[in-house]
This record gives structure tokens, sequence and C-alpha cells, in this order.
């Protein structure tokens, strides 16, 4: 497989305004085959998705119809994935079999994974026995694995080979990749040793052996590595294209990095809706199964809910004694859950770029600690003169500082003992976390407050 790329007339790059798009849709409407196609023909890639993704459910079907199923390839992977898998419900099994021959084989994996089962194996069956095999085998693997991401379309040449070999053989293959920025050196049991970048061997000399101009592999990716953690290989190694190797070390394919750049992308996306409780929940996907897996997610809250309820009942006569208790409470409360929040938000992140070990954790405890100190300190002064101002009661002014103080410590506390704790029961923080430190900056919060003022400020005369 491979990636047809346009090399004519340069592609136009626009962005479409409300009119441009109204006219489109009233030529798919009119079945103005010329125009669009020199629309589409016109337009880069990228471009082309766009205006789709612009036009309404029924213009977008009548489009897909009039091109014959013919949707170019360099446009379909451009689509949102929403997009993209409602396309694919329009599309025949042959259709979509011609859209993945002529895509990468990390591209045409990706498209495959959104087709129902028995769909696929209509696809997979109108492909070619080699195609198919290296799709299957790419199904295999874990699907968060680099195994996933990788393209099996690399150039690798034997080290004792020299440039002019090298440049024959680039020559006249027909088989490589149309686009590469390395050559991966291997030795005779095709085990990476090294990179050529294309350009080097250009400017060497045809006798020049290839294992003489190579630069050594700063890092192998192994084909079970999670996407995440090959984000962050990038990253660290400054990486544009990496070889994948399996289990004895062979070359079997390569990343490279604008796979990456998706992979980080989707990870910060899929961090967010697992903060919210919604998983990897797709626009598309239908009412009962959004509502399934939001459920759990609220059941958990509504528990977590009473506790804290049950926290407030302990303190009931107090309050009813106290009315300022019940008005006052939400605030404590609500600042140490926005302070818990804060910090789970950095160590969330922290946690995902591998930044937190184990020579830093009490470091990293200790300077939340002090932060909820400082923040507990300004917020209690600042609360206590409002509380002074609404009430003017000298006592009550005390307890929400005392409680204001300790909520915000156990809140900069918490906010990373709950994830770096999760992430040791390999439980996903960015899941389950949120539930868990807002509950406990509630119940500490209460209890603080509630339990400070029936302890300490029992005396409280009653205020109206």
């Amino acid at each position: 497989m491979s990636l047809v790329k346009s090399i004519g007339k340069q592609k136009v790059n626009v962005d479409f305004n409300k009119d441009f798009i109204n006219l489109f849709s009233q030529k798919i409407k009119s079945n103005d085959v010329a125009f669009i196609n020199q629309t589409l023909e016109d337009l880069h890639a990228a471009d082309v998705a766009d205006l789709i993704e612009n036009l309404d459910t029924s213009t977008r079907n009548k489009l897909i119809e009039i091109e014959a199923f013919a949707i170019e390839p360099e446009i379909f992977i451009e689509l949102n994935e929403s997009l993209q898998s409602e396309v694919l419900l329009l599309l025949t099994p042959e259709s979509i079999a011609k859209i993945l021959r002529k895509l990468e084989s990390d591209n045409a994996l990706q498209i495959l994974e959104k087709i129902e089962e028995t769909k696929k194996k209509k696809v997979l069956e109108n492909l070619s026995p080699q195609d198919r095999f290296l799709l299957e085998e790419g199904l295999s693997y874990p699907e968060d694995s680099a195994a996933r991401i990788m393209q099996r379309e690399f150039t690798a040449v034997p080290s004792d080979w020299t440039v002019g070999q090298t440049i024959d053989y680039l020559r006249e293959n027909k088989e490589l990749p149309e686009e590469f920025l390395e050559i991966f050196i291997v030795d005779k049991d095709f085990k990476p040793i090294g990179t050529v970048p294309s350009s080097r061997v250009l400017r060497t000399p045809r006798n020049s052996k290839m294992n003489s101009i190579m630069r050594e592999i700063p890092v192998l990716i192994s084909v079970n590595m999670d996407k995440e953690e090959v984000g962050l290989t990038f990253e660290n190694y400054n990486l544009v294209s990496a070889g994948v190797v399996n289990k004895d070390n062979k070359l079997i394919g390569m990343i490279t990095a604008d796979d990456v750049v998706t992979v980080v992308q989707e990870e910060a996306e899929e961090d967010v809706l697992r903060l919210a409780g919604v998983g990897d929940e797709e626009i598309t996907d239908g009412v009962l199964k959004k509502t399934k897996r939001r459920f759990s997610w609220l059941l958990l809250n509504l528990l977590t809910a009473i506790i804290a309820s049950i926290v407030i009942g302990f303190f009931q006569e107090d309050i009813e004694k106290v009315v300022a208790l019940a008005v006052l409470m939400p605030i404590v409360a609500s600042m140490g859950g926005n302070a818990g929040m804060q910090t789970l938000a950095v160590t969330i992140r922290a946690i995902a770029k591998q930044e937190i070990s184990s020579g830093n954790f009490y470091k990293i405890v200790t300077k939340e600690f002090v932060i909820g100190i400082l923040n507990g300190i300004i917020f209690a002064i600042i609360s206590a003169a409002v509380v002074q101002f609404w009430f003017n009661e000298l006592d009550l002014s005390i307890l929400i500082a005392v409680a204001m103080i300790l909520n915000m410590i156990v809140a900069g506390l918490f906010g990373i003992l709950v994830p770096v704790s999760l992430k040791k029961f390999n439980i996903d923080p960015a899941l389950a976390s949120s539930v868990f430190v807002t509950t406990i900056t509630d119940v500490i919060g209460f209890l603080s407050f509630l339990g400070i003022g029936s302890i300490f400020f029992f005396k409280l005369k009653i205020i109206n």
C-alpha cells in the first residue's frame, strides 16, 4: 500500500464562507457534475474535507452518490472521525477496499477499525492476500499499541551496501514508499543498527559504505509499546521518525512525526473527556449508548454526594441553631474542590508526560502542601473579612478562616496523592480522580467547618 499524492498543479488553499458553501450545495442538488469535479480537483484535500464537513447530511449523501462512491483517499483521511464513520456506512465493501489500497498501512488500519465486523470481513476479502495479511496482523495487536499507528512501508538496506548500490535500489524498486526521509540500515538478521538521511546518500560518493555514513539509532519502538509512551519517546529524543521492532528486535515498520501528533492530540482529548466522565464517547454515538456510558459515572457521583450529605447530617442540630453555618459551608467546600481540581489537572499532565518519579515525588508533595498553606491563608483572610462584614461575628469569621486553610491544604495534597495512587493500581487517573478528589474536599470542607464550629464555637448565638 502507498499513499498517492498529487504532484501536478498546485492545489488551492481556501477559507470557505457561507455563500460558497450554499453555492456548492446548490450545484450538488442540481447534479452539476462538471462544477463539482472541477472544485474538488482545484482544492487541497484538507480543504475538500472541510467543505464536505460543512454540508448538511442530505447534501453530503447526495455528493457521495454523485461521485459514485469514488472518494479520493487523501480526502477521506482528512475527514474528522465521526464523519468518516458516517461515510463508511454509505460505502460498499468494494469502495472501501479501493480506498484502502491507495493508503499507507497505518491510515488503512485506522479506517478499518471503524467498520463493523461483518462488513470488515467483506472489505478484507476485496484486498490482495498481502494487504489482507498486513491489516489482519495489525488488528491482532492491542488497540493502543505502536503497531496500530506504524506504517509497514519503509526503506531499509544492508549495512555492507555501498551508496551506489543503495541509489540503484531506490530507483529500481517500485515497492518502496514514494516519500521517505531516512533509510534504515539493517544487519544480516534484519535488525536495525542505524539510519542515513536520504539527503546524505545523494551527497556521498557512490563507493562509500552505508555503515560508514550512518548514524546510530537513539531508540527503537517496541511493537507493543503504548501509543502515549511513543509520543513521549518522540518528544524526549526529538525524533522525526522511528523504527518499530518485534519481539526478536527485527524491523517491521516505522512511525513518523505526523502520526505522533495525531496520537498526542487524541490522548489529550481522551483525558479531557475522561475527567468529565464521558470516556471515549463520539458525537455519532446513539442516545442509549451515550446514556449507558454516562450512567456509571453519574451513579458514582450520586454515591459520593450522599457521603457528603451524611457528614452534614451529623451536624444537623448545630446548623439549625446557627443558620449562618448552612449559608457559609458551601464556600469552604467549593474553594477546596476548585483548588483540588487545579492540582489534579497539573498532576495528570505530569503523569502523562512521566515527570513524576520516586526521586521527586516527596518534593512535589511538599510543594503542594506549601501552596495549600499559602492559598489557604490568602483566602482565609479574604473569606474572614467578607463574613465579618456580612454577619459581624468574629467567632464565625475565625471559624471559616481555619476551615478554609485546612481544606485548601487537603485539596492540594489529595489532588496529587489520589491520581498517583490510582496509577499505581493501574487505574487511569484521568478517569476516576476527579470524583475522589471532589468527594474528599467536600467531606473535609464540611467536616472542618461544621466540626470545628460544633466543638469550639458552640456558644455562637443564633444569627438571624
